[in-house]
């Protein structure tokens, strides 16, 4: 089998880009992601190893934080990392490096899917998908939240760009939502 071709987490050979108005809504595939969590007891350890690892402060409650390696808090001393899979297709064995005995860590980079949106009328669609207080929402902001009865992580990368993480398996159902929001919207 010397034939197989990668597919998107929306079955195509290149990322689906759709743009409504004003905002743009591009499907990412090239995103290596692994979660940690920290072992009992170590919260402290685990918080300055991601530190030296994302070469920022480990992120607080509702923030992402790093460079080539970023990471955003997913829940009480708990963090999804995110890099380029170019560069870094062993996140999971780079953090399990860097973590040692102090933190769980597990790879997720097939089990997500992230779609990023670009433009002037984020706000708008996002108002018409989920509860986030979008006026909270500012750089290096990430937020837990439901889109369309999916479970989601989004992050504020700039006031025009976001990122919403969603299972993999629910990437048609989100792409569809996003894309209505958008029509709706603008």
């Amino acid at each position: 089998m010397h034939d197989l071709v990668a597919i998107t987490a929306l079955g195509g050979t290149e990322p689906r880009v759709d743009t409504i108005g004003s905002v743009t809504c591009t499907e990412v595939p090239g995103v290596a992601l692994a979660s940690v969590a920290s072992r009992m007891g170590k919260e402290d350890k685990s918080a300055k190893a991601l530190a030296k690892l994302i070469d920022a402060p480990a992120p607080e409650v509702g923030r992402w934080a790093g460079a080539s390696i970023c990471a955003f808090w997913a829940g009480v001393d708990q963090w999804m990392l995110e890099a380029s899979f170019d560069t870094h297709e062993d996140l999971a064995d780079q953090a399990k490096k860097a973590l040692g005995d102090v933190a769980s860590v597990t790879e997720q980079t097939d089990g997500w899917t992230r779609f990023d949106l670009t433009g002037t009328g984020i706000p708008s669609v996002l108002e018409l998908l989920c509860q986030l207080d979008l006026r909270k929402m500012t750089d290096g902001s990430a937020a837990r939240c439901s889109i369309h009865h999916i479970g989601c992580f989004v992050l504020c990368r700039t006031s025009e760009s976001y990122s919403i993480y969603s299972p993999r398996s629910s990437a048609g159902s989100l792409h569809h939502a996003v894309v209505t929001a958008m029509r709706s919207a603008l």
